[in-house]
């Protein structure tokens, strides 16, 4: 597959289905507000304004019909002697929100086995230093927000930017908004995009196993090192926390 092929298939079957995801609508009722709404929904206010071009908040209609920014969620399962508040902590996101999203009463009390929603928008994933996890050294790991999946490695400059899995390069070159981009793809289907370098040490065709240097890690626009990293199985995002490592 040549590059041209690759970053077509990159555009067409890996970040399109990712942006095109179906959004939810909310009509709006007496006394709700964008602040509110946006918690209930666990998305940012700023976003769901953005999506409805709405400028002044302090107009928002009774009966207007918003729509809702698609913003994935992992799931937490309760364990014992967990809390609302400890899990709010864990992933840093506010309790109001995470009671929101839930719909979980004031009073409520949780028990062993619940499932909880917890918006990717903001949340961070508690093992951020697992060198064996992740394709870089990650200072800090955080969920993209808006449409597309994936997260945000925080590294070093020029760091080396490893591959997590077995497979071979389906891409590899420039790609608009991304930096130099590696797209893998495994005998099990699925497809990993690593965005952000700033050079390639790979390209189309080549094998790659776990700790394969892919390149070197890049700068963006605002001066921070930091790489994108996506997963998909046939089309779907997955969750990069949970992907296989093999």
């Amino acid at each position: 597959m040549n590059l041209r092929y690759g970053l077509l298939y990159l555009c067409l079957v890996v970040l399109i289905p990712a942006c095109f995801g179906q959004n939810q609508t909310h009509v709006v009722k007496q006394g709700e507000t964008i602040t509110s709404i946006a918690r209930a929904y666990g998305v940012d206010a700023n976003s769901l304004m953005s999506v409805n071009n709405i400028t002044d908040p302090q107009r928002l209609q009774v009966g207007k019909q918003l729509v809702i920014p698609s913003v994935a969620s992992i799931e937490h399962r309760v364990e014992r002697g967990e809390t609302l508040y400890g899990i709010a902590r864990q992933y840093e996101i506010d309790v109001k929100t995470l009671r929101s999203v839930n719909k979980l009463s004031e009073t409520y009390v949780l028990k062993v086995g619940d499932i909880l929603r917890i918006p990717r928008e903001g949340a961070k994933i508690a093992s951020v230093s697992s060198v064996s996890l992740w394709p870089i050294a990650a200072k800090e790991v955080t969920y993209r927000s808006g449409n597309l999946g994936g997260v945000i490695l925080i590294g070093e400059p020029s760091e080396v930017v490893k591959s997590i899995t077995t497979g071979t390069v389906i891409s590899a070159g420039p790609y608009h908004g991304f930096g130099r981009v590696v797209v893998v793809k495994t005998s099990g289907g699925y497809s990993y995009v690593y965005g952000g370098c700033e050079s390639l040490s790979v390209k189309t065709g080549d094998t790659v196993r776990p700790g394969t240097e892919l390149g070197r890690l890049g700068v963006d626009a605002t001066g921070k090192p930091q790489l994108s990293l996506m997963v998909f199985l046939r089309n779907n995002p997955v969750d990069p926390a949970t992907a296989p490592r093999a």
